[in-house]
């Protein structure tokens, strides 16, 4: 695993080198994407970005849990998450990708 992480400062870096705007201008692009995809999903609606994958809004209902430590059982509260669901072609890519490092 041990892998970098990608980073607001790298994907602005990213748009500098290959859409040409200066590294303010893409910066600023970055943020406005993020805080849009940010405040879309805190709004309890979905985003789907084509080819990537979407961002999506759950409810989880209450249920029993148990402490690992004890094994009492405890309840967990219903709570509304964010989950990530990836696109087939971002599957695809990960797999060959992890296929190829394998070799």
């Amino acid at each position: 695993m041990g892998g970098k992480t990608l980073t607001r400062v790298d994907l602005c870096e990213a748009v500098y080198q290959k859409v040409g705007l200066s590294r303010t201008e893409s910066a600023e692009l970055v943020e406005m994407v993020i805080d849009t995809v940010c405040d879309t999903v805190a709004g309890g609606e979905s985003v789907k970005l084509s080819s990537f994958g979407s961002f999506l809004v759950r409810e989880k209902n209450e249920r029993i849990g148990r402490n690992p430590k004890t094994g009492e059982e405890v309840p967990i509260t219903p709570r509304t998450v964010m989950v990530f669901k990836p696109s087939n072609l971002l599957k695809k890519a990960v797999l060959e990708g992890n296929s190829a490092n394998k070799r």
